[in-house]
């Protein structure tokens, strides 16, 4: 995958795509072997439960709305304006508590399986947790299990 010069326009994905992923919406906006970007939107009461990625780091700048976050077993917040960074190998789970609709940006170095694995999820007839977090490991994410399991 090589970076192509060029502008992805608002409310656009790279080639019109966009997922359906855990409830919330993904529209990839760069793909490149050295990173990956998507615009994410969040609606209320969504979440991608604690995980880790072993080989990416991630990053989240916030557009709209606030997130719960759980970093290496610490709560924190994050708001319009502020970037997340999640360093490869960091335990981190992404909640909207909010009430309200949620819209950051995503991404992550390098590209790795990521966006395969968002191909992968968005195309299952039925996102069970348990096929989602087998599918997920074979593509380099791993879901924490669930506390006091």
């Amino acid at each position: 995958m090589t970076l192509n010069p060029g502008v992805t326009r608002a409310g656009e994905g790279l080639e019109g795509i966009a997922w359906n992923i855990l409830g919330q919406t993904y529209v990839p906006k760069e793909v490149s072997e050295h990173s990956f970007a998507w615009h994410a939107t969040f609606p209320a009461d969504t979440f991608v439960p604690p995980h880790i990625h072993p080989t990416q780091d991630e990053f989240i700048y916030m557009l709209e709305g606030r997130l719960e976050l759980m970093l290496d077993g610490r709560e924190m917040q994050a708001g319009p304006g502020d970037l997340v960074r999640m360093p490869m190998g960091l335990p981190h789970g992404i909640f909207n508590r909010s009430g309200e609709t949620v819209k950051c940006l995503f991404w992550v170095s390098p590209t790795r399986r990521l966006y395969d694995l968002f191909w992968a999820i968005h195309s299952m007839a039925d996102q069970n947790p348990a096929e989602v977090v087998a599918l997920s490991a074979r593509h380099e994410v791993d879901f924490l299990p669930p506390p006091g399991a």
